[in-house]
């Protein structure tokens, strides 16, 4: 028996990787919509997803808009924090990850517009750090007349002679939609007055995007709804999108609901029984410490200044709020939330030298609070660390007619990867076919855990 839709579920108020192939990856993401495996019959194809961070909304999402025309889907979405319980992170451009990801953030960003958000404090806003430019007279993130949010970008300063090498290195062969600029020390001052370059250089990324992750997925559940309810407008096409606030303690308890089960768990997948000890992800334990400028004190961070990516990133979300990280406790099993006092004072021991290294400012800033997260990593392989993609059911053992999927190890680049991983587990789950997916995310299924 399924429960019922969670009562506290989102409101219609809350609206240098190459290492694949990327004439595969992109002719998989741009291939038409697969048809579904077999027949509908008389009630509707049904997919349960597990989480509800990056990779599940994507996921969901996906499902919603690549089901065939003239179907009937339901998706269900299973997450016992709710929307965007465990989410950070940082974006920038990267080919086809970014276009995916683009394209669902500008779907984010008109369904939150369209519920009338106030964007004018910075809990509310999906762009923590942007400028305004004129687009003619239409953006993807507004109506005819509208500005175009653009991000102030991220710069890059090094602090080692390797990472100076390697920063340069990028530079030069970047991609043509990946724009990267090396500045000097006189620029980056110009830019960011009072930071630090010990080599007297630094990237600019202006292209680069820094997310309210939390309001991001927010406003991500809410397009989802307003897809399926878009669809459902047409007679003879039937959408359903439901969240259910509730932990699932095993895939049984799903497999004679759902047609496909898409598992988005991050770190918490390992905690499932049938997958115990069946997946090489590593846990990571990452703690982000908030940092805010005293109201006496002189000295704010400039409205018009990039954040700064360096062995710390700090992430500006207003001239006087600053969010600093992260640490990496690895094989950590502490999945809360919640930092104690003594592990909040390791935390900023660690990061506050690494962010003053580079912007000595920071020093005059106040603690204020920290937050953690677990973020699940990929093997290191051949291929670089790639998320997990696939169909689980030679892993489980295909025991019912429902079939299982995985979206794992997405680590600290969850922002970048979310949007064309959901795409392609989407069009996977949908075609009941693995070969959607490039064999570079596949090749997990090789590695011992």
């Amino acid at each position: 028996m399924l429960p019922q839709p969670c009562s506290s579920a989102p409101s219609r108020l809350l609206p240098s990787l190459i290492l694949c192939s990327r004439l595969t990856v992109a002719a998989a993401a741009s291939s038409p919509s697969p048809s579904p495996a077999g027949g509908h019959g008389p009630r509707p194809l049904r997919y349960a997803v597990l989480g509800a961070g990056f990779a599940g909304l994507s996921v969901a999402w996906h499902l919603l808009k690549h089901s065939p025309r003239d179907s009937r889907v339901s998706v269900d979405i299973y997450d016992e924090n709710g929307v965007g319980g465990g989410a950070s992170g940082l974006l920038w451009k990267g080919a086809e990850f970014w276009k995916e990801s683009m394209d669902l953030l500008r779907s984010a960003e008109r369904a939150n517009g369209a519920t009338g958000s106030d964007t004018t404090s910075q809990d509310s806003s999906l762009i923590w750090r942007r400028q305004c430019i004129h687009l003619c007279s239409y953006s993807y993130f507004g109506p005819p007349g509208s500005l175009f949010n653009e991000s102030l970008g991220i710069v890059r300063p090094p602090t080692t002679e390797k990472a100076a090498d390697i920063l340069l290195e990028n530079a030069q062969s970047c991609l043509e939609s990946c724009s990267l600029q090396v500045l000097d020390s006189d620029a980056i001052r110009r830019l960011i007055p009072g930071l630090c370059a010990p080599f007297d250089f630094a990237v600019y990324m202006p292209l680069a995007l820094n997310i309210n992750p939390r309001k991001y997925l927010q406003a991500l559940f809410s397009a989802c709804q307003n897809l399926a309810d878009e669809a459902s407008s047409f007679p003879s096409e039937q959408k359903e999108f439901k969240l259910y606030k509730q932990h699932v303690n095993n895939l049984h308890q799903l497999t004679g609901e759902y047609d496909s089960v898409i598992i988005c768990l991050g770190a918490k997948a390992l905690s499932l029984p049938e997958l115990a000890n069946k997946l090489p992800l590593r846990t990571c334990r990452g703690v982000i410490a908030e940092f805010q400028l005293p109201s006496d004190t002189v000295g704010e961070y400039g409205n018009q200044s990039p954040s700064i990516l360096s062995d710390a990133w700090l992430a500006f979300q207003g001239p006087r709020t600053v969010s600093i990280g992260s640490t990496w406790q690895w094989k950590s099993e502490n999945y809360s939330s919640t930092v104690s006092d003594e592990e909040a004072l390791t935390a900023v021991d660690e990061l506050l030298p690494k962010a003053s290294g580079v912007y000595p400012g920071i020093s005059k800033w106040d603690f204020a609070r920290a937050r953690a997260g677990i973020r699940a990593m990929p093997p290191l392989t051949t291929n670089g660390s790639l998320p997990l993609l696939g169909c689980l059911d030679d892993i489980l053992g295909k025991k019912s007619k429902c079939t299982f999927w995985l979206v794992g190890g997405l680590g600290a680049r969850g922002l970048l990867y979310h949007g064309l991983v959901g795409k392609l587990t989407a069009k996977a789950a949908i075609s009941c076919d693995e070969n959607v997916i490039p064999s570079e995310f596949t090749s997990w299924k090789a590695i011992k855990p």
